[in-house]
């Protein structure tokens, strides 16, 4: 008993939090975590998103992480962190407002490993969420999407079904045992009933989100094995901010500030070169959520990139249609 208080004293105090926080400071931490940073980190700081599937490295699981003094948390959300998708947000919010946030996230994750705000609320548009109760276990990862169905009761093999009818468009593909190409992963960015924000608001596109049309990609004519090349990498890596048609104008581009670039306005990109749009890819854009790639994506990944975006969403300045010298 001694020795139990004795580490959860040992933790409260690593973690630089009170143990009971002022709980005008906490709420408005959480409302600004709730906003700002849930869709990369998750409801509930484990980084259980659609989102951690995407971007490399990954989000940053709190839940299971103690690696940081308060003040270094402080520093990453004012400046970011380089080389990762973790945009700094001292152009976004207050001194105060970054200590409340991170404090939250302290105490609410770090230490208590609390649920937070569920996403699933009438609110959000899922009155009565629970009569999607049969499909938990594989929304959780609990039950493999891959399992052998003749091993699985006929109320799992109903949740099944409703899973890959209703919950994979957010969830992907939750667990599986074995990848392969049948869940080869496409990042959608949309819920299929739009945020309180655009509550029944409806794409008549697509009958579920005003966002569906942009998680669309282009159809291209008659492509070359570069482009090709180019379209996959994009969708693959570029498509969860930027939007599959470029435009930026989906579910996610919508809550990061600044907005993922429209690489399809003609303000934007009339000044656009290849030297310019490489060395964003390779290096990112400090102060946003653009990371930079050049660790993980080859060079001649890079050059398939920037013809894709010349070819398909806005002609590049200066750009003559040849192949990129690769050093």
């Amino acid at each position: 008993m001694i020795r139990s208080i004795l580490v959860s004293w040992l933790l409260l105090s690593a973690a630089g939090a009170a143990a009971v926080p002022d709980p005008a400071a906490h709420e408005q931490g959480r409302k600004i975590y709730n906003f700002r940073c849930y869709y990369c980190h998750g409801y509930s700081g484990n980084a259980r998103t659609l989102a951690s599937r995407f971007l490399t490295p990954p989000p940053r699981d709190f839940t299971r992480w103690r690696g940081a003094t308060r003040e270094a948390m402080i520093e990453a959300v004012t400046r970011g962190r380089p080389g990762t998708a973790m945009a700094g947000f001292a152009n976004i919010l207050s001194a105060g407002e970054i200590a409340q946030v991170v404090d939250f996230v302290r105490h609410e994750f770090i230490l208590a490993k609390k649920e937070n705000t569920r996403y699933h609320t009438a609110e959000n548009g899922w009155p009565n969420h629970r009569r999607y109760r049969i499909a938990y276990p594989f929304a959780l990862g609990e039950i493999p999407l891959d399992a052998d169905p003749a091993r699985l009761s006929d109320e799992q093999r109903r949740g099944r079904q409703l899973f890959l009818d209703t919950c994979i468009t957010c969830h992907d593909r939750a667990h599986v045992n074995e990848e392969g190409p049948v869940w080869e992963s496409h990042p959608v960015s949309y819920p299929r009933v739009n945020s309180v924000l655009d509550y029944r608001r409806v794409d008549a596109v697509s009958a579920a989100s005003v966002y569906a049309r942009h998680d669309i990609a282009p159809v291209l004519e008659n492509p070359d094995a570069r482009l090709k090349q180019g379209e996959r990498l994009f969708q693959e890596n570029c498509a969860f901010c930027h939007a599959a048609d470029g435009t930026g104008k989906n579910w996610i581009g919508r809550f990061l500030e600044p907005h993922p670039r429209n690489l399809t306005d003609p303000a934007f990109m009339k000044d656009m070169t290849r030297q310019r749009l490489r060395r964003v890819i390779e290096d990112g854009l400090p102060g946003t959520s653009m990371p930079a790639w050049k660790s993980v994506l080859e060079k001649a990944d890079i050059e398939a990139l920037i013809h894709y975006i010349d070819r398909v969403f806005h002609p590049l300045r200066g750009a003559a249609d040849v192949k990129a010298k690769i050093d």
